[in-house]
């Protein structure tokens, strides 16, 4: 086992921790985020893992794209048809916490930009 695949996520991924899941596929898993940010902050993550953004290569873009086609089926199922804000945080300066590349859906309120 990889050290990405024992992080948190590797362990929700198989069922040895609880999350709270809202969408699910062979791809992909959403869950709301135990540390919200917004009224709604779910994360997307791909079940095959990556430990960032900065890893991914050629052969990555189909489940890079499906990520995304992902984060806006779960935006559309949870109700946030006002807009939302998607991060991906990279690497310790970007504030990423989780070597697993996951996607943050904020949303449920008007965000500020900068963040704050």
């Amino acid at each position: 086992m990889s050290a990405t695949e024992d992080t948190i996520f590797g362990k929700i991924i198989r069922r040895e921790i609880p999350a709270d899941i809202v969408y699910e596929d062979d791809i992909a898993l959403a869950f709301r985020d135990v540390n919200p940010q917004a009224p709604v902050h779910i994360l997307v993550i791909p079940k095959q893992p990556l430990p960032k953004l900065a890893d991914a290569e050629s052969q990555d873009h189909a489940m890079l794209g499906h990520l995304l086609l992902t984060v806006k089926r779960v935006a559309q199922q949870v109700g946030l048809s006002n807009g939302y804000r998607v991060v991906i945080n990279n690497g310790d300066d970007g504030g990423q916490t989780v070597n697993h590349l996951h996607l943050h859906i904020l949303g449920g309120r008007q965000l500020k930009w900068p963040p704050g």
